[in-house]
């Protein structure tokens, strides 16, 4: 592809298998423990929080691998900037706040609420958003 902008090609490269398959199990994932923390907040039966707990290290164990992931996109882009960028720094975001979930996860049960649903519904969000970034495939003379 081409940019609009300047003269120089420019080639937008999407994720490989394991990126796109990282990517993809984020959302599951996240938007899993989500739900548990809704269905905790609904019934107070512990152990939905716990699911909810392991939901979210999985998703932390995945975003981790899929920000590595971007990190080598990003350094093998022939333009640093647009979607390789934003993906990494979403990626970094929703990490470290699922990390703040999984911190406010390891409290008392009845502690973790409403701070870690809270936490689940935006880090849910944004797993939705880099994973629409991440797998979307640009227009032609796009250069984003």
């Amino acid at each position: 592809m081409y940019s609009s902008a300047s003269a120089t090609p420019f080639y937008y490269r999407h994720p490989g298998p394991l990126h796109a398959i990282l990517l993809a199990g984020i959302v599951p994932l996240f938007l899993g423990g989500l739900l548990g923390d809704i269905v905790y907040y609904k019934t107070y039966q512990i152990q939905w929080i716990n699911f909810a707990s392991w939901l979210n290290a999985g998703g932390l164990l995945f975003c981790g691998l899929a920000l590595l992931c971007a990190l080598g996109q990003l350094f093998t882009a022939s333009r640093k900037g647009g979607r390789p960028l934003a993906q990494v720094l979403l990626l970094a975001v929703t990490w470290v706040l699922g990390l703040f979930n999984a911190f406010e996860h390891a409290k008392d049960a009845w502690a973790a609420m409403p701070s870690s649903l809270i936490l689940s519904a935006i880090v849910a969000i944004l797993a939705v958003i880099v994973a629409w970034i991440g797998l979307s495939v640009p227009r032609v003379g796009s250069v984003k």
